[in-house]
């Protein structure tokens, strides 16, 4: 898995195997997310779909081009193709509903229901032999939803998307600030951090921080946050200006009873 691009100037995340990969979101320019893949040594032709979380530009920017030129199927829902942005997809992507699997090849996609305002928006979790990977970003706030997946994940990607203080103090006009953090927007570091330290399945490995804010907060901020508390898990922040390094999860088990001495390792993502 690997973070292409993560935060308000736009969110793309890769995850796959040697056979199957799919794309959750593509929100920088389709030749920005070829160049990036081509430099993490990975092919494009392995893509069998994209999943869009929501409709905000951020997350779809480069969905058509990308989808069109390399007739990668594109998985959205009813809800989120009313949107006029999309009405190009009508009758050429495929639906999806929350708890409903949809199989890519080898792997198998959940979407799960999120807070945030948009039409319909979705979290993921991507399974294959076992495995889990989440992808939580653009949550108003941390649900019961989020936490029953969370801990079933061996690598996510969380959004820790603003630091209160900067926020509070921070130059944005109050109805943003209240839309960033009303329930509806974002959740901040603590939110981000409180989770991880509360539900932390025993086999994460993995754990990238996406969706910081450029405005409300640092990378350097969120990284010793973690870094402090992190343990086992690799804390990774998601870059808005370019793609992370591509790593391999490994685990097996049921992730909320492994057991650190009798794991049996099963390679996801070589």
């Amino acid at each position: 898995m690997a973070s292409l691009n993560s935060g308000s100037n736009g969110n793309c995340y890769y995850i796959g195997n040697e056979q199957d990969a799919i794309l959750i979101d593509a929100g920088i320019s389709f030749r920005e997310t070829e160049r990036r893949l081509k430099r993490l040594e990975l092919s494009i032709k392995k893509i069998k779909g994209i999943f869009v979380t929501h409709e905000h530009k951020d997350h779809i920017l480069g969905l058509h081009k990308l989808a069109k030129r390399h007739k990668i199927p594109v998985y959205i829902t009813k809800r989120t193709r009313k949107n006029p942005s999309l009405e190009w997809s009508e009758g050429l992507a495929h639906d999806f509903s929350a708890y409903q699997p949809v199989t890519i090849g080898t792997l198998t996609i959940t979407a799960i229901p999120k807070f945030h305002d948009a039409n319909d928006p979705h979290s993921f979790i991507v399974t294959y032999a076992g495995v889990n990977v989440g992808v939580f970003t653009d949550m108003g706030r941390v649900c019961e939803d989020l936490i029953n997946n969370f801990q079933q994940c061996h690598a996510a990607i969380v959004e820790s998307n603003y630091d209160e203080e900067m926020l509070e103090t921070g130059g944005y006009p109050a109805m943003l600030k209240d839309r960033i953090r009303g329930g509806w927007g974002h959740i901040s570091n603590r939110q981000a951090l409180q989770l991880f330290l509360q539900y932390r399945p025993p086999c994460m490995t993995h754990l990238f921080l996406g969706h910081l804010s450029k405005n409300n907060n640092k990378p350097e901020i969120v990284a010793e946050m973690f870094n402090r508390v992190a343990g086992t898990t690799r804390i990774m922040i998601a870059s808005r200006y370019e793609e992370t390094e591509l790593v391999t999860i490994k685990a097996s088990g049921n992730p909320s009873v492994l057991k650190e001495r009798q794991r049996t390792q099963l390679s996801l993502f070589d």
